[in-house]
């Protein structure tokens, strides 16, 4: 999933600010209770969406893709005051973990937390959104796309992440182009395409695509 050199990376990390208490339990509950535990966002992604979130202020911001909360609680301590975080997951049984988190984080009355098919809460939920971050299942990055850009006013931000797909995006990275890298392709270039937004690709960790509703 890393795309530079490790040590490098461990530099990087070295000077990133450190994780709290919370956000290192969070890291080692999830190594040692969850599967596919590198799904988590850790220390340089979380602590980038903490500064991003920090600059912007946004009053809402919506989550596509909880898993144990870690990004969640880091983007919602740069909420403006008042703001809220609706965060969506599918997994129902890491409901009892993440709850937890976001209490003991002290932001939960500014956490919504909902479970369910994202396809089917997005569409009733009213907006607006400041911010966008998606970070569910890869087939349906682009529905999710066109479910949340007529919900955001100009000036808002997507940003989604996994989106070099551990350099599948390549060719010389790709063995068979199975369904997950299609949609992810497909992701990049519906997006790079569409008029409404200014955008690029940041090469962290697995990639983190920005785009700026204009």
């Amino acid at each position: 999933m890393e795309f530079i050199d490790p040590e490098l990376l461990a530099y990087c990390e070295s000077h990133t600010s450190e994780e709290d208490t919370l956000l290192k339990k969070i890291v080692r509950e999830t190594q040692a209770k969850v599967l596919m535990p590198r799904m988590i966002s850790g220390h340089l992604q979380g602590k980038i969406l903490e500064l991003f979130v920090k600059m912007l202020r946004p009053k809402t911001i919506l989550e596509i893709g909880t898993y144990t909360g870690y990004s969640g609680i880091c983007m919602a301590r740069g909420l403006a005051e008042g703001g809220k975080l609706i965060t969506l997951d599918i997994n129902d049984e890491l409901e009892t973990m993440v709850r937890g988190f976001f209490e003991e984080s002290g932001l939960a009355s500014q956490i919504d937390y909902r479970l369910g098919n994202a396809l089917d809460i997005i569409p009733n939920l009213e907006g607006p959104f400041d911010l966008v971050f998606i970070d569910a299942d890869k087939f349906n990055y682009s529905s999710y796309y066109d479910l949340v850009i007529d919900k955001m006013p100009s000036g808002s931000i997507i940003l989604a992440d996994n989106v070099l797909w551990s350099g599948k995006v390549l060719p010389e990275g790709r063995k068979k182009l199975d369904k997950d890298t299609e949609a992810i392709l497909e992701f990049n270039r519906k997006v790079h395409q569409d008029s409404r937004v200014e955008n690029s690709i940041l090469p962290i960790r697995d990639g983190i695509l920005m785009a700026r509703k204009l």
